[in-house]
C-alpha cells in the first residue's frame, strides 16, 4: 500500500506553520460567493480544489495507480484526515452502479454550518474528485447528494464518469 503521508516540504512559515484557521477558509468561501455570486464561486471553489486533489494524487504516488477503493479510502483518511491536511474524514468509498459515492465528515465546507444551511461541498468535492480522477484516469461529473448540514451523517459525493 503506497504512502498515505504528504511529503513534507520546508515549512511555510517558521512561527505559525503551515496550517491555517477554518474560520479563515470559511471568509475566503463566503467572500468569494458575495464578490462572484454563488454559481460563479463554485465553479472556482471546485476547479481549485481539483487543482489540489490532482496535487496530493501526485504527492502521495498514487496518479494513475488504481487501487480498489477501500484501500483508496484508507489512503485519503490518512492524507486529508486527522494525520494529513485536516481537509475532511473520508469514511469511505463504494462503487453504485455506475456511479462512485464517497462518504465524508468534518469537512471543511460544512464546518460551522448551522442546521438545515444550504450550503454545498465546493473545494472538498473538488479535491476529492481530483484524486479519484488522477487514480482512476477517468474523468468524473462530482455533486453533493446528502450533507450532514441537511440530517444525514455524511457528506456524501456521487461521481459519474464522463469521459
Amino acid at each position: 500500500m503506497p504512502t498515505a503521508v504528504i511529503p513534507s516540504v520546508t515549512e511555510l512559515r517558521s512561527e505559525l506553520g503551515d496550517f491555517s484557521s477554518i474560520i479563515c477558509f470559511r471568509a475566503l468561501v463566503v467572500g468569494t460567493e458575495e464578490v462572484l455570486g454563488e454559481k460563479a464561486a463554485a465553479i472556482a471553489l471546485i476547479g481549485a480544489g481539483r487543482q489540489r486533489g490532482r496535487q496530493v494524487a501526485e504527492q502521495l504516488g498514487i496518479a494513475e495507480k488504481a487501487m480498489p477503493l477501500d484501500e483508496l479510502a484508507n489512503v485519503l483518511q490518512s492524507a486529508l484526515g486527522k494525520d494529513g491536511t485536516r481537509l475532511c474524514l473520508v469514511e469511505k468509498i463504494v462503487e453504485a452502479g455506475e456511479s462512485i459515492l464517497v462518504y465524508c465528515r468534518e469537512t471543511i465546507c460544512s464546518a460551522g454550518e448551522p442546521e438545515g444551511s444550504p450550503r454545498k461541498l465546493t473545494f472538498t468535492l473538488g479535491a476529492v474528485q481530483g484524486v479519484m480522477e488522477s487514480v482512476t484516469g477517468k474523468r468524473f461529473r462530482g455533486k453533493q447528494i446528502e450533507s450532514v448540514l441537511r440530517g444525514s451523517d455524511f457528506d456524501v459525493i456521487e461521481f459519474e464518469v464522463i469521459g
